[in-house]
């Protein structure tokens, strides 16, 4: 199965609750009303896409009627097609590379939304293209996290830089970022600890981690990546909100698509926060994590029941 295929199978849950139900609310009406207007406003706010994302899309659909975009109610599920293209492919969503050394890429986000495995993952697909990989385990406080990316290490062929639970952090990124210059590495990934207990502890730590970086390969991170998990809807947006005051995000991870109905989600982040999403999981194999493209996800969103991927 192709991951096009993986993806509309993935976004299973999230359609019944979105698109189908968007649907089955238009087959109710005879005619374009404000009751049909005031009926999809709020099956937008149930299917996870926030308030201020579902206020554009309604203001974008009552202009479109009025310009006569949408003439009928067959026009209004294309309409909405597009509009969300647009509103995921707005900015840059191109993976950001060094142009000589090492890309570093610099890993954010709360504990248990899958940010280890996703390091992992990203090994994966960029050992997959015959790069040399070097993963720091920047994420001390806990010991499960170094054992695990240990075992990614292991499983994907990429090398591991390693302190003993507790070490400082920078201390770690130090070491990877002088071991990949001198093992001449294409990509680092550096995990980190996902503590929120309070903002300023976590600013203070990932400054401390950035300067590092910055200080011993110029112009890194090249991208820093908050990892969020789509089964919390709303509330991977307040996870976003707060990680982007300590950090400059540059790009969203967007985990466990397939696994929840809140996948609505993925067009407020965007929405809302006004960063790029660049990779999104649809599953728990190594080939489930792959780069995001509005155009894919949209077509897989609104995807039509008899070309549906079996089973759903």
């Amino acid at each position: 199965m192709g991951f096009f295929d993986r993806l509309k199978k993935g976004l299973g849950k999230t359609r019944e609750n979105f698109t189908q139900s968007i649907e089955r609310l238009i087959i109710g009406y005879a005619n374009i009303d404000d009751d049909l207007i005031d009926e999809l406003e709020e099956t937008l706010l149930t299917a996870d896409v926030g308030v201020k994302t579902t206020e554009t899309l309604i203001a974008a659909v009552r202009k479109g009627i009025k310009q006569k975009e949408i003439r009928s109610l067959e026009d209004i599920i294309p309409f909405l097609e597009k509009e969300i293209v647009r509103i995921l492919e707005a900015g840059d969503d191109s993976l950001r590379m060094a142009e000589n050394g090492p890309t570093v890429l610099l890993v954010i986000g709360t504990n248990g939304v899958g940010k280890t495995t996703t390091i992992g993952k990203l090994s994966a697909f960029y050992r997959g293209q015959g790069k040399s990989v070097l993963l720091a385990a920047a994420d001390t406080f806990r010991a499960a996290a170094i054992d695990q990316l240990e075992i990614w290490g292991k499983r994907t062929g990429a090398q591991i830089v390693k302190h003993v639970e507790g070490a400082d952090p920078a201390a770690v990124v130090f070491d990877a970022m002088q071991a990949a210059k001198a093992r001449d590495i294409d990509i680092v990934l550096v995990d980190t600890a996902g503590r929120l207990q309070t903002k300023s502890n976590l600013m203070q730590e990932l400054e401390k981690i950035y300067r590092v970086i910055g200080r011993e390969i110029p112009g890194a991170p090249h991208e820093t990546l908050l990892v969020l998990d789509a089964a919390t809807g709303q509330n991977a947006i307040s996870q976003a909100e707060l990680f982007t005051q300590a950090a400059p995000v540059s790009g969203i991870v967007l985990t466990k698509l397939d696994g929840t109905a809140k996948g609505g989600v993925t067009v407020g982040i965007r929405s809302q926060l006004s960063i790029p999403i660049k990779w999104i999981g649809v599953g728990e194999g190594v080939e489930d994590l792959r780069p995001f493209h509005a155009v894919d996800f949209v077509n897989a969103l609104f995807l039509k029941k008899e070309d549906a991927a079996e089973p759903l």
